[in-house]
């Protein structure tokens, strides 16, 4: 694990460094407190230098809102007016892949400003600042229990450094982890794990809950591909299916998953693997739910959002046939949002899914319930108020 190194009072210092989204440990760190002022911080942040803080714990919170005040009052000030959030206007196809690019770098930009911040945690987890909260379970649940193992060159290390935004969110994943998320369609509350999508959105849920299978009765197999919390695939065994195998590559979704089945009630119908989207056998309905946007993610928690060139959902089409049992059926969920960003187009996905050997034997669509559909101010609203949600139900033969 990489390393930081910083000198304070005369005497050279040293930690681990960890980024979730694989941020590079910053090569000069300057110490840093409640009498560093919003700009000095944010000119030092620009120049590259990681800023440990070692002051107040709700200080270093405002200080990151300055920080962000900043940020923003600059970036307006290089692009003029009329390009910040909500003037996407009627920008249409092209126009508006530019924009969702151009948002996602200023957002990337965003981070990186911001996540010059960076806070201490003792080899326990502890965060020895003024007035900060006890953040050792948070961080034991996103890390795993701290062992006060590692080391970093030349110094002894002190514990592990991490940027103060990550820390937030940490804490605010520990939060919807221990409260879970009611899902109306299980009656019943689905705790997410840190980087592990959480099923906020209902739109996909309710599909699988009620488009009717094929046949009269459910179908004794029943495959889950990317099942991330395991709410798909709890669903398909309340809704009847004997056996229902849930893959996912990420080991943290895989322990969530099993996690809320043995909650559910639901351990033994629902086997939980750690694999690259497919098990071994065939199934009766494979149900797979997408990343639904055709660009590189950025941390373990975009990838429930983000496809680097869309090639999970190529394999999901592409191996179907191969895994469907005869009479069997596959449920693509899928939000057409890529197209209307012109990420991705309606042709495009028609002619992928018939190149794999398949056809459309029917489609359930819903409309977006989230408040940014409805949000005028968001910068993709143009996109977002026109996005459907869609069941493909697909079965082989062209």
């Amino acid at each position: 694990m990489a390393g930081v190194h910083w000198t304070a009072g005369g005497a050279s210092f040293a930690a681990r460094w960890r980024s979730e989204n694989d941020a590079p440990a910053p090569e000069r760190v300057v110490v840093v407190d409640d009498g560093t002022t919003a700009k000095a911080a944010y000119r030092m942040a620009r120049g590259g230098d990681g800023l440990l803080w070692r002051g107040d714990f709700h200080n270093a919170r405002q200080l990151l809102r300055a920080m962000d005040r900043l940020h923003e009052r600059s970036r307006t000030g290089r692009t003029g007016p009329g390009t910040g959030p909500g003037t996407a206007g009627g920008a249409t196809g092209d126009g508006l892949a530019a924009l969702f690019h151009g948002h996602r770098a200023a957002r990337a930009e965003r981070a990186r400003l911001l996540g010059s911040l960076l806070v201490l945690l003792e080899p326990d987890h502890t965060l020895r600042l003024g007035r900060a909260p006890d953040v050792r379970a948070a961080c034991d649940h996103a890390y795993g229990p701290a062992d006060g193992t590692g080391s970093a060159p030349e110094v002894e290390p002190r514990g592990t450094c991490v940027a103060l935004t990550e820390l937030v969110g940490v804490l605010s994943a520990f939060q919807w982890h221990q409260q879970g998320v009611e899902v109306d369609a299980l009656d019943e509350r689905i705790h997410p794990a840190y980087g592990v999508f959480s099923p906020v959105r209902g739109e996909y849920v309710d599909l699988v809950a009620q488009v009717p299978f094929t046949g009269e009765d459910a179908p004794p197999v029943a495959f889950d591909l990317g099942t991330g919390t395991g709410v798909l695939a709890a669903l398909l065994a309340r809704r009847g299916a004997r056996t229902v195998v849930a893959t996912d590559i990420n080991p943290r979704a895989v322990a969530c998953a099993r996690s809320n089945v043995r909650r559910l009630g639901l351990a033994d119908r629902v086997q939980v693997v750690e694999a690259d989207l497919w098990p071994s056998g065939r199934a009766d309905l494979i149900v797979c739910n997408p990343p639904w946007l055709p660009a590189r993610p950025t941390s373990a928690l975009e990838l429930g959002i983000y496809d680097a060139g869309s090639d999970l959902l190529h394999r999901f089409l592409d191996g179907l046939t191969e895994h469907l049992a005869p009479g069997g059926e596959g449920w693509l969920v899928l939000s057409d949002l890529a197209e209307h960003l012109g990420l991705r187009t309606r042709d495009e996905l028609l002619t992928r899914i018939s190149d794999a050997g398949l056809r459309v034997a029917g489609r359930h669509d819903t409309s977006p319930r989230h408040p940014r559909a409805n949000d005028a101010a968001d910068l993709l609203h143009e996109a977002r108020r026109r996005e459907v949600t869609s069941l493909w139900r697909l079965i082989p033969g062209a």
